[in-house]
């Protein structure tokens, strides 16, 4: 019982840290979100990385920087519909 509660807390503690963890309430959307923000911000910040990507599309690698940024804004489209 005591190992499941501290696992419990060490979660928790992740959770209030970092915001892509999630918690109890992130949607489906909000997880793909993070994580498709998460992928592009590691892209962006390791430059090696970046100039491979951009030598496979064909693009100058500052192209494809400010590519990736824009798609950070809406990175899977629109939230979805809430019914009420």
């Amino acid at each position: 019982m005591a190992d499941k509660l501290r696992t419990q807390q060490q979660l928790e503690a992740l959770q209030s840290r970092y915001v892509g963890t999630g918690h109890a309430d992130t949607t489906k959307f909000e997880w793909v979100s993070n994580i498709h923000r998460d992928s592009y911000a590691s892209y962006i910040g390791h430059p090696p990385l970046l100039s491979y990507i951009s030598l496979g599309l064909g693009e100058c690698r500052e192209r494809v920087r400010g590519i990736m940024l824009e798609r950070m804004v809406r990175p899977v489209g629109n939230p979805p519909e809430v019914a009420d």
